[in-house]
This record gives structure tokens, C-alpha cells and sequence, in this order.
């Protein structure tokens, strides 16, 4: 078992940043590739960020690209999402995800989810 707490979030202005961390425990983190994802109100789950379990490989969504940054710290057990230049649109709850075998864009894949950290982006 891995659990997965997210914080980080909460209101910023749009054109602001935030900086999400997930803390793992359980279970080997480093064995573990992690990911970023977004629900919006009305809207279904998307794919936000993915890192490869070293942290040697990174991988975005296209809306997100050059703007948010996915880090790791194996040794404290955590996964860092680095959120800049925000817009009013990506409000939503921000939630992580670990899968062992490999990354995966589609959160179906994931074995084990955070509860979640809510991020309001004013306009």
C-alpha cells in the first residue's frame, strides 16, 4: 500500500503561481511513478504531469507545457508540481497518483490516488 497526501493548494490570482507536494508513505516511493492530475467542477478527470520513478523522464499535457514544472524528492518521499502562470480555467482539484509498472496518461492506470487539494484560480 502507498498513501498519498497532496497539499499546497488554496486561491492565487490568475497569473500566479502555487506549488503542489504529494508526501507518499508506505510502500518503496521510489519504485513508483507519479502523477498529476485535475478535476474541474462539471468536467472529467484530466492528465496533468507525469514523472518516471528515477525522476529522469517528464512528461506534460500539451495546456500545461512551459508552465508547470513535476519534480521529486525520493529521499523525502514526496512530488513536487510547480504551477505557474495560472489561469481562471484551472480551477479544479488537484490530485496524485502513483503506478508502479510505468507512466501512464490515463488515470484509470493508477493504483493508488491522494484525496485530493483544492486550487481556485481568480480571475
Amino acid at each position: 500500500q502507498v498513501q498519498l497526501v497532496e497539499s499546497g493548494g488554496g486561491l492565487v490570482q490568475a497569473g500566479g503561481s502555487l506549488r503542489l507536494s504529494c508526501a507518499a508513505s508506505g510502500r518503496t516511493f521510489s519504485s513508483y511513478n507519479m502523477g498529476w492530475f485535475r478535476q474541474a467542477p462539471g468536467k472529467e478527470r484530466e492528465f496533468v504531469a507525469i514523472i518516471t520513478w528515477s525522476g529522469g523522464s517528464t512528461y506534460y499535457a500539451d495546456s500545461v507545457k512551459g508552465r508547470f514544472t513535476i519534480s521529486r524528492d525520493n529521499a523525502k518521499n514526496t512530488v513536487y508540481l510547480q504551477m505557474n502562470s495560472l489561469n481562471a480555467e484551472e480551477t479544479a482539484v488537484y490530485y496524485c497518483a502513483a503506478r508502479y509498472w510505468s507512466g501512464s496518461r490515463d488515470g484509470n492506470d493508477y493504483d493508488y490516488w491522494g484525496q485530493g487539494t483544492q486550487v481556485t484560480v481568480s480571475s
